[in-house]
């Protein structure tokens, strides 16, 4: 951080502890709400999405070669396969707006082109089958196909606008891969490494899987068996650690995995309280905005509705699958269709923590192009939605 930067973040906290009233009831209640979304955030997520997140991010880093990025999300790519596999990658991982940030920063600081890697970006969190079924049982058919479709459409065109945006510098990313030499021979096979990860990956995916709203069907029964998946892929994962890998190979996992943490976990706390501040925790009217307020802002199907359900999206914090329960208490409140869907495209990939790690992953400028992007594609979507649906 440059000198200048501490200066300024010095006399912010110092005129915020100076002039904050801290007597008045709602910002006390805006502070003890940001340390419960906080403590809510490391209760339901840091072990059981988070940690898994940070090794998988670790393992890319290690044990896939910049090569074999490149040749599946590089900038020269073959652009049916890395957009395609980006866009429904969240039907496999069923991830959080900050779970993806650890595997996004490996597959990008390996090499991944910003179209691919943004494309990941937004639809890890926005592609979740689960709460896609969820959104069109309790809120609606229509909505549920709208939030499926609008959700896989937005991830490949933001990644190719992404891409073309940023052109440039994807080319001179492109021309210093060709220069790389040639990934050293591994002892180990490519079903090895695919076990490996399917492996971490299986066990993100149990150990993150949340509680549906109706105890019947498949997704009820895997949630009642979820801990003894994830503990038997553990268990796998430890016999692979010792049949497969050497001490160094695990030493140098390890090391990388700590990178990742260190850089991403304090942001994504700093940004966890000041969204608990603002918004407070999804369902509770506990922030510094009142609930009632937004409420009233995204009735009917206007421009002014929609963009402001984007941007509450965006900054809100969503865990897996709560948006619905909330979109189902606002759209009971009188909230229109179309910002309901605006929010649902840009909640669960968006998050004010999100941001905050992903300017320090990509930049401002890039990290200020895809929020923008993200934010306008949804108040669109929701217009759209809202004036043939509404």
């Amino acid at each position: 951080m440059k000198e200048r930067d501490k200066f300024l973040l010095m006399v912010a906290i110092f005129l915020a502890a100076f002039y904050i009233p801290l007597h008045n009831p709602r910002v006390q209640s805006a502070i003890l709400e940001a340390f419960f979304m906080l403590q809510d955030y490391a209760q339901k997520h840091v072990l059981t999405c988070l940690v898994p997140a940070f090794f998988i991010a670790g393992a890319i880093a290690v044990f896939v070669s910049q090569a074999s990025v490149l040749k599946y999300f590089g900038a020269g790519a073959n652009k049916i396969l890395s957009y395609g596999v980006a866009s429904v990658s969240g039907t496999v991982l069923a991830v959080c707006s900050c779970t993806v940030l650890p595997l996004f920063a490996g597959i990008y600081t390996r090499g991944a082109g910003i179209g691919p890697a943004t494309a990941f970006l937004y639809s890890g969190p926005a592609i979740n089958v689960l709460a896609i079924i969820l959104t069109a049982r309790v809120l609606g058919f229509d909505l549920g196909v709208a939030r499926a479709v609008g959700a896989v459409v937005f991830s490949i065109i933001i990644g190719l606008l992404m891409h073309l945006i940023f052109i440039k510098e994807e080319k001179a990313r492109e021309e210093a891969a060709l220069t790389l030499p040639p990934p050293p021979e591994d002892r180990r096979s490519l079903w090895q490494y695919g076990v490996y990860f399917l492996t971490m990956v299986l066990i993100l995916i149990f150990a993150a899987w949340g509680k549906p709203a109706q105890p019947v069907g498949f997704f009820s029964a895997v949630y009642q068996v979820h801990w003894y998946l994830t503990v038997f892929f553990l268990v796998v994962l430890a016999v692979i650690l010792k049949l497969w890998f050497t001490k160094d190979e695990l030493a140098g996992w390890v090391e990388s995995t700590w990178g990742f943490a260190k850089q991403i976990f304090p942001l994504l706390l700093g940004g966890v309280l000041v969204a608990g501040f603002l918004m407070g925790r999804p369902g509770a009217d506990t922030g510094i905005i009142p609930a009632k307020y937004i409420s009233a802002l995204v009735g009917g199907n206007s421009l002014g509705a929609n963009f402001l359900a984007s941007i509450v999206g965006s900054l809100m914090y969503f865990a897996t699958l709560t948006e619905v329960p909330i979109l189902q208490g606002l759209l009971g409140s009188g909230m229109g269709k179309g910002p309901a869907l605006a929010l649902l495209l840009a909640g669960p990939a968006l998050s004010l923590p999100n941001m905050i790690v992903i300017r320090q992953i990509m930049g401002t400028k890039k990290a200020a192009v895809y929020i923008s992007l993200v934010v306008i594609m949804s108040t669109i979507a929701g217009m759209i939605y809202g004036a043939i649906w509404g």
